[in-house]
């Protein structure tokens, strides 16, 4: 099926595949192992779903590490693209790739996105999984745990892009990439940080080389730059919420924004419940949803996340995170009591609880907060 035309680009989608045909000369940069890096003689581009997001391993999975021409070459002939073509895998569902585009004057960018960051999201500098060397890899981690989530974005400009800018081009991509995840509060499944893409994210742009002057900018300052954040950030955030509903509606939780450092529905629910009389605990238990959601409790809980991180950055000194987070869980309380006059005694209340930023000591800071919160809401 054509899912449309953009100058001397087709994107179609056939099944399991989303594949763009250049009826012309396009230059192309890429993470494509076979053909990846910058040419300037690609003829097609895809991303094609290898295989479902869990539990699911198939032999076109093994190819594209072990032998990923003839990954390329069979997908190429399945599908009856050409040779000069660069690849994108993922286990993203190809019905949930949104396509956006940015225009200015005669200037266009399009941007075609699949993605998932269920447990794959990670932040720059998170400590690897895997040690490569002399083309076999080592596993780093061994706890079992299957990832999945990739970010797969192919980027169309209607106008011819010198080298050096198409480099500059996934820079660009990327920033808009990350400031997706960083406005829907995705979290790194492996620290305790806020995600900046996944372990397996995979990028393609490309031009046509129509012989006219070249643009040779692609970053914030340029139009270019712009457009090309504008639909690859609008892509990402439509596929995102397609794949896996990662919408902000669905991040406005408390357990969302607490379960980078460790926090679980279950474990949150135990947690309050510690402190709460039996009666109450019991009547918590059944209404953990209008306190995990509501939206003035939720502010007050990314304060606190968002407090304690400029402590770790260093914005805050962590020479007073004593005081802060105390006066944060104080607001924390007073959100879920409705009393916002009794702020004061929350703080007293809380400021004989130990307190670090080590995360078990901070999460039970939290639900002790919580709890201080919920026993006050019904009392007069």
């Amino acid at each position: 099926m054509k899912l449309g035309t953009y100058g001397d680009a087709e994107v179609h989608r056939n099944e399991k595949i989303v594949f763009v045909r250049f009826k012309k000369t396009y230059r192309v940069i890429s993470t494509c192992r076979v053909n990846g890096g910058l040419y300037d003689d690609i003829e097609c581009m895809f991303n094609h779903q290898l295989c479902e997001p869990a539990a699911h391993h198939r032999s076109s999975l093994k190819s594209v590490t072990k032998t990923p021409e003839i990954y390329l070459e069979e997908t190429c002939q399945a599908h009856d693209l050409p040779e000069r073509t660069v690849s994108l895998g993922t286990a993203a569902n190809m019905n949930c790739a949104a396509i956006e585009t940015a225009r200015f004057r005669d200037l266009e960018v399009v941007a075609i996105a699949t993605g998932g960051v269920e447990t794959n999201a990670g932040r720059a500098g998170d400590p690897a999984s895997v040690w490569e060397k002399k083309g076999s890899y080592e596993p780093l981690v061994t706890n079992g745990r299957e990832p999945h989530g990739t970010i797969n974005t192919m980027v169309l400009i209607n106008q011819e892009v010198t080298k050096g800018a198409m480099v500059r081009t996934v820079m660009t991509a990327t920033e808009a990439k990350t400031t997706v995840l960083q406005e829907l509060g995705a979290n790194s499944r492996y620290s305790d940080g806020l995600a900046t893409g996944t372990g397996t994210d995979q990028i393609a742009v490309a031009c046509p080389l129509t012989g006219e002057t070249p643009l040779t900018s692609a970053g914030k300052h340029s139009k270019l730059g712009e457009l090309i954040g504008k639909s690859v950030s609008r892509a990402i955030r439509k596929t995102l919420a397609l794949q896996q509903a990662l919408t902000p509606e669905n991040q406005r939780s408390i357990k969302v924004h607490i379960e980078r450092f460790g926090a679980t529905k279950a474990s949150m629910q135990a947690g309050i419940a510690r402190h709460l009389p039996e009666a109450l605990s019991e009547i918590f238990a059944k209404n953990f949803e209008g306190l995990n959601r509501e939206p003035l409790v939720v502010a007050a809980a990314c304060s606190f996340v968002h407090v304690r991180d400029k402590i770790v950055w260093g914005i805050l000194p962590e020479s007073c995170t004593k005081e802060i987070l105390t006066q944060q869980g104080a607001m924390l309380a007073a959100s879920i009591s409705q009393k916002i006059g009794r702020t004061g005694l929350y703080y007293e209340l809380l400021s004989n609880e130990p307190l670090s930023l080590e995360n078990s000591v901070l999460l039970e800071f939290i639900y002790k907060s919580c709890a201080i919160g919920y026993e006050e809401k019904w009392t007069d």
